[in-house]
């Protein structure tokens, strides 16, 4: 019966660390289109990073976010996994609600840049997209979605988690 269990236990374990799959030298994810509909923002705003990218191999497997920080510097970059049905191509948003727990404000004109990227499961990485934000007070109106990302009932890719620091906060 205990030798039972620690086989079943081994096999459980095992099967739970299966390696990735190596994918080919000769190819990377690319990011074929990138948008952000809003380049001034109010602090707690819900922004959307709309991202069609592919990977002829099949091969994609995060979506990395690293959000710089003007007056404070790099947040730790954040991960989502790219879902096994999508990893020859995906097109949908990253989603990042931009109100801090560790920021009960941000100043006006605090400038954030935002880059994106994606890596295969050998982890080669596509190009680099980037988006300068600014936050201000006045809310500001979004821009219309060009194509390709302006079809309806676009999937939600993941959220980026990323707590902004208010480095002129006195806490």
């Amino acid at each position: 019966m205990r030798l039972t269990s620690i086989v079943i236990f081994s096999i459980f374990i095992y099967d739970g660390c299966m390696p990735l799959p190596v994918s080919p030298r000769d190819t990377r994810p690319v990011i074929l289109h990138a948008f952000i509909p809003k380049k001034q923002v109010t602090y707690g705003d819900a922004l959307r990073i709309y991202i069609e990218a592919e990977d002829p191999a099949g091969y994609m497997f995060k979506i990395y976010t690293v959000v710089g920080h003007s007056g404070y510097g790099w947040y730790f970059p954040d991960t989502v996994f790219v879902k096994p049905e999508d990893q020859h191509h995906f097109i949908g948003y990253l989603q990042w609600n931009t109100f801090s727990s560790k920021a009960p404000s941000m100043q006006e004109w605090t400038q954030v840049t935002i880059s994106v990227s994606i890596t295969d499961t050998s982890g080669r990485e596509s190009q680099t997209v980037t988006f300068p934000i600014e936050f201000v007070t006045e809310r500001t109106p979004q821009a219309a979605l060009p194509p390709p990302f302006d079809q309806a009932n676009l999937p939600r890719l993941g959220h980026i988690f990323v707590d902004l620091i208010n480095p002129h906060h006195v806490y």
